[in-house]
């Protein structure tokens, strides 16, 4: 057993709808996890930071490592929002540990879904995230954030749903039950107005669990969403250079329910992500160890 096995390791995915660390060694890998509140440090930094300090905290209560020293430990970030090198700087210098690293969100999850091996990336949860590995090269397309892209993503989903739920609403589409539904349970158009007016990417992300099984059910709406979807999945993946048969991870708590509608070429060598994008960014934390 060596010092450098022995190393402490905290990792960390931060999301738009909440965060998740994990800690424990190189040797005996995870030991302990915990949960925390939204970890997008674009959306807010204060909060997001915070609450991922707590989960940190709460992740080493759980493995007994509460008492390591700080200048022990390695911690490496998988955060929404840390999209460039200034930002991950700033997020590195609010945390006082030996080693600290950042990136995006991106990166751990492709990790987790692929491990060491090559092949596609798309992971939908509040956000998109689509990217391909080569040789642990990760090139990746969208993720630019709700305001810009994160196309097919849950925000994404609740979103257009609104959009399309207010146009059924004027007469321009035929409204359909799940329209229907939603401005019910907004309360009408007005207070629709109203919730778009300061609804963040985590509210329409909430939206987007009614537009799966409705469009399973056949619902219009719902179901040209999901086609929608679809087809910036295909498109995104064929400017990564995806071929028939290639292997692809569909991920996050949105991205396998895409599987029923893309072409069978992409689907042809569907394959379970390996895990997920805690598990990446604690993988990525032991390379980081490793190295140093």
């Amino acid at each position: 057993m060596t010092e450098q096995q022995d190393t402490v390791l905290i990792a960390v995915d931060g999301g738009g709808t909440g965060c998740r660390a994990a800690a424990g060694t190189l040797r005996r890998g995870i030991l302990g996890e915990a949960a925390g509140g939204p970890g997008n440090v674009g959306t807010n930094f204060k909060a997001a930071t915070g609450n991922i300090r707590s989960a940190m905290n709460a992740a080493l209560a759980e493995t007994g490592l509460e008492d390591t020293p700080a200048s022990n430990i390695c911690v490496f970030m998988g955060l929404a929002g840390a999209n460039f090198p200034d930002e991950m700087a700033r997020v590195a210098a609010e945390f006082a540990y030996g080693a600290v690293h950042v990136t995006s969100d991106r990166d751990t999850a492709v990790v987790g879904a692929l491990q060491e091996a090559d092949g596609f990336v798309v992971t939908l949860g509040t956000g998109t995230i689509v990217a391909r590995q080569k040789d642990r090269v990760i090139k990746t397309v969208s993720g630019w954030g709700f305001h810009l892209s994160d196309q097919a993503s849950g925000s994404w989903l609740g979103h257009q749903l609104l959009r399309k739920t207010m146009m059924g609403e004027d007469g321009m589409i035929a409204q359909s039950p799940l329209g229907t539904q939603v401005l019910a349970e907004i309360g009408g158009a007005a207070k629709a107005m109203i919730f778009s007016a300061s609804a963040a990417p985590g509210d329409y992300a909430a939206l987007a669990r009614q537009v799966i099984p409705a469009a399973q059910d056949g619902d219009e709406i719902g179901l040209a969403l999901m086609q929608e979807g679809a087809a910036f999945i295909v498109s995104a993946l064929c400017v990564l250079g995806f071929a028939a048969g290639d292997r692809l991870c569909l991920s996050g708590g949105v991205g396998p329910h895409y599987a029923p509608y893309l072409p069978e070429p992409f689907t042809r060598h569907l394959t379970p992500p390996a895990g997920n994008a805690l598990q990446g960014a604690f993988t990525l934390a032991g390379r980081a160890a490793l190295a140093e």
